[in-house]
């Protein structure tokens, strides 16, 4: 007989961050809106504590921010200003993945591609897992670079842009894993153009499903 097992104040956390942040997304909230803890509690049924986390969450990543007298409210963003940061990220990720290219470890490779394999034939744009190791994929090119500087710079832009992840763009489930392994697969035959060329196209695809996304949420 199974067992079902309370959520953890954890997942609680997350399951309130991807809510507000769908609210966001949605301009549910829209800019200048005040984010009260209790309020936000009553509404998504989820208890303060994990509120509060996924508050601070969105608050790291710059999509609520501090007014006078400490309350927080739902920055302005625009479209503009999300393809200005991917444009950036275009470069500099090129750049990272370039200098990381005598760098990066065939070991670390074969286990990146194993796990977007597995992902791939699993099907599931909803798994948390998606979310994991294109986290460790944007990361090991990064860090593997060589320069820490540019490897935070890449972290902070990607904060900015993480809430477009697979479970609200599911239609770039394949596709995303596929140009994942198409760069592993450039930086393995150590062919810099390649992998400039696919992370430039691979960032580029981000960009167009983004402005497709909020097109249609406008």
């Amino acid at each position: 007989m199974s067992v079902l097992l309370a959520p953890t104040e954890k997942s609680l956390s997350q399951l309130a961050y991807e809510r507000i942040l769908d609210l966001l997304v949605k301009r549910e909230l829209p800019a200048g809106t005040v984010m009260q803890e209790r309020r936000l509690a009553e509404f998504l049924d989820i208890s303060r504590t994990p509120i509060r986390e996924a508050l601070y969450r969105l608050e790291t990543e710059g999509l609520v921010t501090r007014a006078p007298g400490n309350s927080l409210i739902v920055k302005e963003f625009s479209l503009g200003e999300l393809i200005q940061i991917l444009q950036v990220r275009q470069m500099l990720e090129a750049e990272a993945a370039i200098l990381s290219i005598d760098r990066i470890s065939g070991k670390d490779l074969d286990d990146l591609e194993a796990h977007i394999l597995r992902l791939r034939e699993h099907g599931d744009p909803q798994a948390a897992e998606n979310r994991e190791v294109d986290k460790r994929f944007h990361e090991l090119l990064a860090e593997a670079s060589g320069n820490a500087v540019l490897a935070g710079l890449i972290r902070d832009l990607r904060l900015k842009t993480q809430m477009f992840n697979l479970s609200r763009l599911p239609e770039r489930f394949a596709p995303v894993h596929n140009e994942h392994l198409a760069i592993i697969a450039a930086l393995r035959a150590k062919d810099p153009n390649a992998v400039r060329a696919g992370v430039g196209a691979h960032i580029e695809n981000i960009k167009l499903s983004i402005m497709r996304k909020l097109g249609a949420i406008g």
